[in-house]
């Protein structure tokens, strides 16, 4: 299993990223991805995820209105379109894929996001 996060970087508060998981290794259509992020100092939170085949969504209530999880099943990717950004946004993102109870999680390397003026 191998995932791949892409797409963070510096933007000032109000400002737009779209991160991308390049996902490999598994059926990626048969699985819920999810989102979560750590800032420094602070305990990793989720911040969405994603069902795998009805496409339900949830979000961490800070977000509700400017990040949107998505996913391309057939390119094995899934995103996270983060809009209004605010410096509290700050933090490593990470892309988890959950294998269910025999296979447990997986999570990428992570990608830095900084809101910034």
């Amino acid at each position: 299993v191998q995932l791949v996060e892409s797409g963070g970087g510096l933007v000032q508060p109000g400002g737009s990223l779209r991160l991308s998981c390049a996902a490999s290794g598994f059926t990626f259509s048969n699985y819920p991805m999810s989102w979560f992020r750590q800032a420094p100092g602070e305990e990793r939170e989720s911040v969405a995820g994603i069902g795998s085949r009805d496409g339900s969504t949830n979000y961490l209530t800070s977000v509700k209105g400017r990040f949107t999880i998505s996913r391309d099943n057939a390119k094995s990717t899934a995103y996270l379109q983060m809009n209004s950004l605010k410096p509290e946004d700050t933090a490593i993102y990470y892309c988890v894929a959950h294998l269910g109870r025999a296979r447990g999680d997986y999570w990428g390397q992570g990608t830095q996001v900084t809101v910034s003026s």
